[in-house]
């Protein structure tokens, strides 16, 4: 079986179905229309599938080669996530959001397009699947938590049995030259959390700030301070970010609010770090509100935790991409250092042993470095990855069933 040509030549399909999720965006964990095109495409495969009570999710088993028992077969998961983001696309594309105010702009059109490629391969070769595999099609990871609500809801324990391994894919639309698979043992993701600020002034007139409590100069102060925190209470070689990207305050310039608020986004790459920040920024911002006068209202919201893969697993995963391609140059790297971006497949990754791979979806000729990141509305994201995704895909769960059951 040559995984590569028969992906490849599925590539105009793969193609349709990108486009067609493409064109209608959805947000959040309530993505009926990616669905509905999900299941229309998993319908006849021979897959046991379900979907989601609190969320849209769907969940599909393959069983592979002939096994005592669900509970005696190997298994692995591969999973997708299919939600968009709240970003006006402008990249002028023939197949363009159709949804104003919604833009796959992280590429999990991509995704999902390349795992039910993968699914149709796996399905057209099941005999010679030496165990069972979970696709996971996943909604809300775009600060929804969609994996915690799709764990909570069992899609671990689908297929009769947790899963041996997990993979996950992610698309860059910048960072890496087209085509170039990346890796990384260990912590690969950071940690994010969020930060939610609401200063408690009085109002008074612009003229006269004495007679009035001012929230606004006090938050902005806050927001300094935040970052003068970061450099001084925390080791610049376990780095922390916090980001503020939101800054709200009063109705005219000569008028003094009752409140200013602002959020902010924590990234961290360690538990310590992560542990610290929770009670360092609440002292720090206590501490300031009341110097002035002012009382403040912060809420600490822990979100997606550290992504940890497998070093086992994405040694396992790197070897695959050689397998597969034929060691090409070019078709694989190692990160550095970790993305600062997070993952809700971290959840996954603690409960499973496995890991994450990004590939990139630069267009071939542009240069990665200059080319608009994930989440911006001018990101471009080449099709012709498509049918390389969804061979690896297929291709971890052959190879490491085959693994597992010692063929």
């Amino acid at each position: 079986m040559d995984l590569i040509a028969d992906a490849r030549s599925l590539q105009d399909t793969l193609t349709e179905w990108r486009h067609a999720l493409h064109e209608e965006p959805e947000i959040g964990l309530d993505l009926p229309r990616t669905q509905e095109k999900v299941l229309s495409v998993l319908d006849g495969l021979g897959l046991e599938v379900s979907t989601g009570t609190d969320t849209t999710s769907v969940t599909a088993v393959l069983r592979g080669g002939p096994h005592e028992s669900a509970q005696a077969a190997p298994t692995v998961l591969l999973r997708a996530d299919m939600d968009a983001l709240p970003v006006q696309e402008r990249t002028g594309a023939a197949f363009t959001s159709r949804i104003d105010g919604a833009m796959h702009a992280c590429g999990h059109d991509l995704h999902t397009s390349m795992l039910l490629g993968a699914a149709t391969l796996l399905a057209d070769a099941r005999h010679r699947l030496a165990g069972d595999v979970v696709f996971m099609f996943q909604p809300g990871e775009e600060g929804f938590d969609g994996a915690g609500v799709m764990l909570r809801e069992g899609v671990l324990d689908a297929a009769g049995r947790r899963p041996d391994a997990a993979f996950g894919m992610h698309v860059f639309s910048s960072m890496a030259p087209h085509g170039t698979f990346v890796t990384r043992p260990g912590v690969m993701m950071s940690a994010s959390d969020g930060l939610f600020v609401r200063v408690l002034g009085a109002g008074g007139h612009g003229s006269a700030p004495h007679s009035a409590k001012d929230p606004v100069t006090v938050a902005a102060e806050m927001v300094l301070a935040l970052q003068t925190m970061v450099t001084r209470q925390f080791d610049m070689f376990d780095p922390t970010v916090v980001t503020v990207g939101r800054l709200a305050a009063g109705t005219k310039r000569n008028i003094i609010p009752d409140t200013a608020e602002f959020d902010a986004t924590i990234r961290t790459f360690s538990d310590a770090h992560r542990e610290r920040m929770q009670t360092a920024i609440p002292r720090l911002l206590t501490g300031i509100a009341h110097a002035h006068g002012l009382d403040v209202e912060v809420r600490y919201e822990a979100e997606y935790p550290l992504t940890i893969t497998d070093t086992a697993e994405t040694e396992f995963a790197e070897a695959a991409v050689a397998e597969l391609f034929g060691g090409a140059a070019g078709r694989h790297a190692r990160l550095a250092q970790p993305l600062s971006g997070s993952e809700d497949f971290s959840r996954v990754l603690a409960e499973i042993p496995g890991t994450f791979i990004g590939l990139s979806a630069v267009p071939a000729g542009v240069d990665p470095g200059t080319a608009a990141f994930n989440h911006s509305p001018y990101a471009t994201f080449d099709d012709a990855v498509l049918a390389d995704g969804a061979a690896l895909y297929a291709h971890l769960a052959f190879s490491k069933t085959a693994q597992l059951a010692g063929r």
